[in-house]
């Protein structure tokens, strides 16, 4: 899962950004309204957290822009605790939700493992195909009841694979979720991880549908 982070205190978004990628996140950062206008434009991220006061284009602009051009990705912005005008155009704006600074980082981290999950109609923190359970909110898995040892991008894959169960992932989106901008990118890698992810988890699990990527299913559940 891929997260924006767009917030021109130094110290916070790169706290942010820490807690988020312990958690098995890939993390892109801006520090001003243009810059996370423009990635929030130009990549496809699974959340983002913006910030409301930032300098060259303040937070709602942002996400009105973002609405305005069709961008639905889960917003959760961060306000200032005293101004409750910010929550309101914010929600207003087509935020998804909010937090008040200062806040703890566990409570963010909670909020968009939330969006997420809902985004992808998901209303638990554990997400179940077949003998595989995703915990989202402990960033592990397990397969009949034993814990996985996966690598940083099997997770990745795993997790996002799961979120979309019965849908067809094309590699390219593989890419773009599980790798930052500033990472060399190759599709080619994406086989690897699912040939290494069958290994793991049982080769029925993750169906090749030809020309078009992957979908990861439970037996028995297919069209």
């Amino acid at each position: 899962m891929r997260i924006l982070i767009v917030e021109d205190d130094v110290n916070l978004n790169r706290q942010l950004a820490e807690v988020l990628k312990e958690a098995g996140y890939v993390v892109d950062q801006a520090y001003d309204g243009e810059e996370g206008h423009y990635l929030g434009d130009a990549e496809p991220y699974d959340a983002v957290i913006l910030d409301i006061g930032l300098p060259e284009m303040d937070g709602i602009t942002v996400l009105e822009k973002w609405r305005g051009g069709g961008k639905s990705m889960p917003v959760l912005i961060l306000t200032a605790r005293d101004r409750w005008s910010d929550k309101v155009a914010g929600i207003d704006a087509g935020a998804d939700d909010y937090v008040a600074k200062p806040f703890h980082v566990e409570e963010v981290l909670a909020r968009i493992r939330a969006l997420i999950r809902r985004a992808a109609g998901h209303a638990s923190s554990e997400i179940v195909c077949g003998p595989v359970r995703l915990d989202t909110k402990g960033s592990k898995a397990t397969v009949d009841g034993t814990a996985l040892k996966l690598t940083s991008h099997e997770f990745r894959l795993l997790s996002y694979l799961m979120h979309h169960m019965g849908q067809v992932v094309s590699r390219t989106e593989l890419v773009e979720h599980m790798y930052d901008q500033d990472f060399d990118r190759d599709s080619n890698t994406i086989e690897v991880f699912v040939g290494r992810l069958r290994k793991k988890i049982g080769n029925d699990l993750i169906e090749t549908v030809r020309g078009l990527g992957y979908r990861m299913q439970a037996p028995g559940n297919g069209n």
